[in-house]
């Protein structure tokens, strides 16, 4: 379901209206569905921003993520986006199978943030406690060639699975999952976000669950650098005592080449001057490290972007 959530903010810092209307003067924030990470966090860069750029309108709107985000990018339908970096890779090389029949050459970067966790969950009562024990159950991957169902795809793949294997395939977002494995209609879920996800706090206070491990050797036969091993630390969610084994793979802040230099400069520099702010607004932000901001970016830099790291002195 696709929803669209606007908040819309005005500030003006006293600059010459020449200068303002030199400035971009709509800045759209692609995030995800409401009940993910994404789009607390857009909603918190959004208020970040309507302070620091003069005379913009900013825009939070909610979609199915990574890969609508990066196509929505591309068409200059947003300003800053949400994606996974597997799809921000697949988008920049043009990978028709996830979602992009051709190169996205406008896209870039502005910086790498949190990691998502792909957190595989099932109904206590279902008996599944490993992937081979999803075999026959019915099963929700996140929303058509969306970053999630991509996930789902590479960790499947890896661990000798095909959609084929299961009872039922649906292809669903958080929220709508979670819903179904409440109603007993799903056994499990494979969704990623970051760590604290609500609709999955949700989940485990009302039903007893487990999250079943992706073991480090399934990891390793993925093949690809932005899939890492990793871990849910324990007592993330309620009854879920110990660490659970699973894959990592970073989130990257996305543009285009037709916002200028000096918004997309604004825009990060909000951003990562700022982290203690949006480890406010969610958890999973709190592991924003401006350190790795600048590394394993699969795409350009916004010259904006670029500039702000520069002055920080983490690239040449």
């Amino acid at each position: 379901m696709k929803l669209a959530h606007t908040l819309i903010f005005a500030a003006c810092l006293g600059v010459p209206a020449t200068a303002a209307h030199a400035q971009q003067q709509f800045v759209n924030v692609l995030t995800g569905g409401s009940s993910g990470v994404y789009y607390p966090l857009g909603v918190a860069m959004s208020q970040l921003y309507g302070k620091a750029l003069p005379e913009a309108k900013i825009q939070v709107q909610a979609t199915k993520a990574s890969v609508e985000n990066l196509n929505l990018l591309e068409r200059g339908r947003g300003e800053i986006g949400f994606a996974l970096a597997d799809s921000v890779n697949d988008a920049w090389t043009g990978v028709a199978e996830a979602g992009f029949p051709k190169p996205l050459k406008k896209i870039r970067a502005i910086g790498a943030i949190y990691p998502n966790y792909i957190h595989i969950v099932a109904r206590a009562d279902s008996g599944i406690r490993t992937l081979a024990d999803l075999k026959g159950k019915r099963i929700s991957v996140g929303a058509p060639k969306s970053g999630t169902e991509l996930n789902a795809r590479a960790v499947f793949a890896a661990a000798g699975l095909k959609y084929a294997d299961f009872a039922k395939t649906e292809f669903l977002p958080y929220s709508e999952s979670v819903e179904l494995m409440k109603n007993r209609q799903l056994d499990a879920t494979l969704q990623s976000s970051g760590l604290g996800m609500a609709a999955f706090r949700d989940l485990s206070t009302t039903i007893p669950v487990v999250f079943i491990p992706v073991p480090a050797d399934v990891v390793a036969k993925i093949g690809n650098p932005a899939y890492q091993a990793s871990s849910l630390p324990a007592k993330t969610y309620t009854g879920q005592d110990a660490a659970v084994p699973t894959v990592a793979i970073n989130n990257i802040l996305v543009t285009h080449d037709k916002v200028t230099a000096a918004t997309a400069y604004e825009m990060t520099r909000q951003l990562y001057d700022n982290i203690d702010q949006l480890g406010n607004a969610h958890n999973a932000a709190k592991t924003i490290a401006l350190a790795n901001a600048a590394s394993g970016l699969p795409i350009p830099f916004h010259p904006g972007a670029e500039r702000y790291f520069r002055e920080k002195g983490l690239i040449d």
